[in-house]
């Protein structure tokens, strides 16, 4: 949970630079290439090149190029065609994504899993559901894809861990950024323009995104998604909503309705707590039946 929650403080400032810094500014495919190759840059110094089984490799970079490559060409198209705060509000569906593909693949449909997942959804949508923008259907699909692919990839990555807890993760993330790398350069390569950042701002915003949120981010909150419940998991997918509208608030004095926020908010951090106490539960029960 800490570890979450510390990606969460960090990420709720990303929704806005990218907002304000360069959607509509720079190229969406040089941001998202220039974005995922710093991160790279920061693992691959401590990547482990031999010793590690390919298909593990390749299992990483899958995991990757959906998760980070995939899930950053749909967002970054997302904000040239919705405001900051209704991408935080169309993020709100992530949780119900992550719950139902975690039961698919463990064959499991967990009624607690998607209680809470509806309860944070519930939460974040008192926050901002209010005047959307007139093309905001094709921008709720474009957020939709991303949501996907980032509930897919947490998924995916918690079931590689588990399934491979001998490896250590800060040797072998690079792998799981080099796969996004692949996706990045091919979009870009294929869809980019020649629109690149023309101020200090709009570089040093990359290279905030790329090295500490991306960087740093990624490989944190991976390594949080191993250590809680699922149900937990795809509530904290949803303090983002709050977090970056409150960031949003305070920095650039956007129109946010405190009240919704703060009601919001409590329903969230409700839902993570009654998470976190269940489970608790259950595995002190389970402990007592041994």
């Amino acid at each position: 949970m800490p570890l979450l929650l510390f990606v969460t403080a960090l990420w709720a400032f990303s929704f806005s630079l990218i907002g304000v810094y360069l959607a509509g500014q720079v190229d969406s495919y040089f941001s998202v290439l220039s974005r995922v190759f710093l991160a790279a840059l920061v693992f691959l110094p401590l990547l482990q090149w031999r010793g590690l089984p390919a298909r593990s490799a390749f299992a990483l970079m899958g995991i990757g190029a959906v998760q980070l490559g995939l899930m950053y060409l749909f967002y970054y198209q997302s904000f040239l065609l919705l405001s900051v705060p209704e991408v935080l509000l169309f993020t709100i569906f992530t949780p119900l994504y992550l719950a139902l593909i975690y039961d698919l693949l463990t064959r499991q449909l967990s009624g607690w899993n998607l209680l809470i997942a509806a309860v944070a959804v519930f939460g974040a949508a008192i926050i901002r559901w209010d005047h959307l923008s007139g093309d905001f259907w094709r921008g709720f699909c474009v957020v939709q894809g991303a949501n996907l692919c980032f509930a897919f990839g947490q998924v995916a990555y918690r079931r590689f861990a588990q399934t491979h807890p001998r490896l250590p993760a800060r040797q072998t993330f690079g792998w799981f950024y080099l796969g996004a790398l692949l996706v990045a350069t091919g979009a870009w390569w294929g869809l980019g323009t020649p629109n690149y950042p023309r101020t200090v701002e709009q570089w040093t915003v990359l290279l905030w995104l790329g090295i500490v949120a991306s960087g740093l981010g990624y490989f944190l909150w991976n390594k949080g998604a191993t250590q809680v419940s699922a149900a937990t998991l795809a509530a904290m997918n949803n303090a983002l909503v709050p977090a970056g509208l409150l960031v949003n608030l305070l920095l650039w004095n956007r129109e946010t309705d405190l009240t919704r926020l703060f009601v919001g908010g409590v329903v969230i951090v409700a839902a993570v707590v009654a998470s976190s106490r269940y489970n608790r539960g259950r595995t002190r029960t389970a402990a007592a039946g041994l």
